[in-house]
């Protein structure tokens, strides 16, 4: 999967931050659906540490198995597609357009000059 592919389907990164120094995409990514379902619950998608799977879920860093919705192979991209319909249809449907998930940019090892 791909940013471009991704974002074609609704997402957008959660951290757009000026300067943020991600790791390479094929290592961490994470991902907002620009939509929240009709009930309120939003769609994130995420790729941990070398894991070749994606799994979504209703929360930005899921810890807890009831907050992930699906796990997906990485090159699976009916599979994901299916899966962002059935999260969709489990919840009511696709709502409104989601607020932008805000970082937290405190960094207090970082000096600004």
């Amino acid at each position: 999967m791909t940013d471009s592919y991704l974002r074609s389907l609704g997402f957008t990164t959660t951290d757009d931050s000026q300067g943020a120094q991600r790791p390479a995409f094929a290592q961490a990514w994470r991902y907002q659906h620009d939509s929240l379902a009709n009930d309120g619950s939003r769609l994130f998608i995420e790729h941990p540490l070398g894991i070749d799977a994606c799994r979504l879920s209703l929360l930005a860093a899921p810890l807890a198995t009831q907050d992930i919705a699906a796990t997906v192979n990485l090159h699976d991209r009916p599979g994901l597609e299916a899966a962002i319909q059935a999260f969709f249809t489990a919840h009511g449907g696709v709502g409104v357009a989601a607020p932008r998930a805000v970082p937290n940019v405190f960094r207090p090892f970082r000096r600004k000059l």
